[in-house]
């Protein structure tokens, strides 16, 4: 029973260890969000400075682990004053919360070339539970200095008020300037060290 029982503890690790550790790469990653404004049309923003670290191997999704941190400050709209406005205490509060966080807990395949991964995301000093439904990982290539790559692009929807972003404005129409859910949509790019 003992020599089964170390054979099989050798066969859970060699397989584990197939799983291949990368990089997040700030230069080719992005964050993009979404909200309705005043009811009518969706206004888009997004965060540059995405890094973080992947450990995923395709013969085993579910063992895969996804560690993310953004920079807040980076937001843009492609409005001065509204970024303003983002990164001050009704919203971000970037000086007191200068990042944004996510951790997988568990991740599940959800068809061809898709997962599931559930985390925990951190916003405004809030963690709360999250699910992304996840485009990828794509194939592994190697690129011209020897590094290993994939990508990968997931989106989920969050109500904002979960994480102390609360600011709103009542409209004399009887609805509000910035609607509660964000839409989110998160492509990475990651690579091993170069081999």
């Amino acid at each position: 029973m003992r020599v089964l029982k170390i054979v099989l503890l050798s066969a859970l690790a060699a397989f584990s260890a197939m799983a291949t550790d990368y990089k997040i790469d700030p230069a080719h990653s992005s964050a993009q969000f979404s909200v309705t404004h005043m009811g009518l049309s969706k206004v888009r923003g997004g965060f540059g400075n995405v890094q973080g670290a992947v450990s995923y191997d395709p013969a085993n999704p579910a063992a895969a682990k996804v560690e993310a941190t953004i920079d807040v400050s980076t937001v843009s709209t492609n409005d001065v004053k509204r970024d303003g406005h983002l990164k001050s205490a009704d919203f971000f509060e970037v000086e007191k919360y200068p990042t944004m966080k996510f951790v997988s807990t568990k991740v599940e395949k959800a068809g061809a070339g898709k997962l599931k991964v559930t985390g925990d995301l951190t916003l405004k000093g809030a963690t709360k539970p999250v699910v992304l439904t996840v485009e990828g990982p794509t194939d592994e290539i190697k690129d011209p200095r020897g590094m290993l790559r994939r990508a990968a692009s997931a989106t989920t929807r969050i109500n904002r008020k979960d994480f102390g972003v609360i600011w709103n404005r009542a409209l004399d129409t009887g609805g509000v300037m910035v609607s509660d859910e964000v839409d989110i949509t998160i492509d990475l790019q990651f690579a091993t060290s170069a081999k």
